[in-house]
């Protein structure tokens, strides 16, 4: 009974890499992962949103997450996809340069981020691991975004759902 308690526990991430640079995300945020589609423009908003797409029916936002981390816009190619995330009860599309797969990590493999003074926001990092020779940095998604963005990005749900209705 004690030895189970001293193993680490494994947990799933869904792995993709932006650039050369490999990410991860529990899971169990994970709604689907679809090929690149048209977005629709919403006027006003952040560079790093893309705008919208129709899934479905349901209206999604979608992030240039390139944009989001600050690195520059790239051509889409086949391998390029949207990963849907729920974010505090909002689902958000998030484009990838390609999704890489479920990798299943022990607990004990994850370490905290490095600290990089506090000028540079790293806190949507949550903990990072070496799978191979690539280190996986695991993302918090709901440290991507500003509580008012997220209210923002549920309203743009919430509205263009109910005008596609």
């Amino acid at each position: 009974m004690e030895q189970n308690t001293l193993q680490s526990r494994r947990e799933r991430y869904l792995t993709f890499f932006l650039g050369e640079e490999q990410y991860g995300i529990a899971i169990d945020r994970i709604k689907e992962i679809i090929a690149i589609m048209k977005v629709t423009n919403v006027p006003k908003t952040p560079a790093y949103m893309r705008g919208v797409i129709n899934l479905r029916g349901s209206i999604i936002p979608v992030v240039d997450t390139r944009l989001r981390f600050g690195m520059e816009t790239k051509e889409e190619d086949m391998h390029t996809a949207i990963v849907i995330v729920e974010v505090d009860k909002v689902n958000i599309g998030f484009i990838v340069d390609r999704v890489e797969e479920v990798a299943s990590i022990e607990s004990s493999k994850l370490s905290e981020p490095p600290k990089f003074g506090n000028n540079i926001d790293t806190d949507f990092i949550c903990s990072m691991a070496q799978m191979e020779e690539n280190v996986v940095m695991i993302l918090d998604v709901l440290k991507l975004f500003e509580a008012d963005e997220l209210i923002s990005l549920e309203q743009i749900q919430k509205i263009e759902t109910q005008t596609g209705e």
